[in-house]
């Protein structure tokens, strides 16, 4: 299994499955228990989703013993703040059943479109973080869809630097400034919607790049972030894809990425974090 090792030392597989809008219950446990019978040993969830008890539930069944996973969650937006985010933290933790966290993050940073002074909550934030990071209760902290400025503002008074930060990425949205700035502070980029939730799937020149290597156009996007250093999310409740998307097995050509580095953009969530509203 590749992994990618987190500036603290800490393992995490390349390839991790995404539980986004997995409904709690019947679906999002058998697909997460499913993905663990099929190799996959990261499972990313959210307190937002919804879904962590299920999450738990298809760990507990695995039989695999705990430290050959690695379970992420996040605090969710409304839970911003150092007493709230300790709360949320127990409360995730209780849903999912287990005596600890292998990564959690910060799901979005405050923008100054809600509030007066985003950044100090967002430190306030963090500070929470370094907490539990520091207690032994998550063996590595990060954030999800901070930007340059929101990083550049948050290392002003960090003592632990973010091991990850989780942003959209895939063909026709990299984020380039933002990646670049994360590989410049050893902070591992993972990417949600590594298939641009399939807006990006009948574009022409992956079509054609699929083509060419005779593979999917899902395995195009998803061996372009490995190859570029980044870990995948995928996400899916079919068993096919699941298995698909584990699977991924040979290598694009430099002449491949070059064209995929210069796509226009395309398959854009439209989630600006410092647009958002929630």
């Amino acid at each position: 299994m590749t992994t990618f090792k987190l500036h603290n030392g800490v393992e995490m597989p390349a390839i991790g499955f995404g539980t986004y809008k997995l409904k709690e219950g019947k679906e999002c446990y058998e697909a997460v228990k499913f993905a663990l019978e099929n190799n996959y040993r990261h499972i990313d969830t959210a307190a937002v989703y919804e879904n962590e008890t299920s999450v738990g539930e298809a760990i507990r069944v695995s039989g695999i013993p705990r430290e050959e996973l690695f379970i992420t969650t996040k605090v969710w937006n409304p839970d911003r703040g150092y007493a709230s985010t300790l709360r949320a933290f127990e409360e995730s933790l209780s849903r999912l059943g287990v005596g600890y966290v292998d990564l959690y993050l910060i799901h979005w940073p405050a923008n100054t479109k809600q509030f007066g002074d985003a950044k100090a909550l967002n430190a306030e934030t963090w500070r929470a973080m370094e907490q539990l990071y520091k207690e032994g209760k998550v063996r590595a902290i990060g954030v999800s869809n901070f930007l340059v400025n929101h990083l550049e503002d948050l290392l002003e008074n960090a003592t632990v630097v973010p091991m990850v930060n989780q942003i959209e990425y895939h063909p026709g949205y990299l984020q380039q400034e933002t990646v670049d700035f994360c590989n410049q502070h050893a902070i591992i980029v993972e990417a949600w919607s590594p298939l641009g939730r399939g807006r990006v799937l009948e574009d022409p020149l992956l079509v054609q790049i699929a083509k060419k290597h005779n593979v999917s156009t899902g395995a195009i996007c998803l061996q372009f972030a490995l190859q570029q250093g980044i870990c995948i999310l995928p996400k899916s409740a079919t068993p096919s894809r699941i298995i698909e998307n584990y699977s991924v097995d040979f290598e694009l050509e430099q002449q491949d990425i070059d064209a995929i580095n210069s796509m226009p953009e395309t398959g854009f969530s439209g989630l600006h974090p410092d647009e958002v509203g929630f």
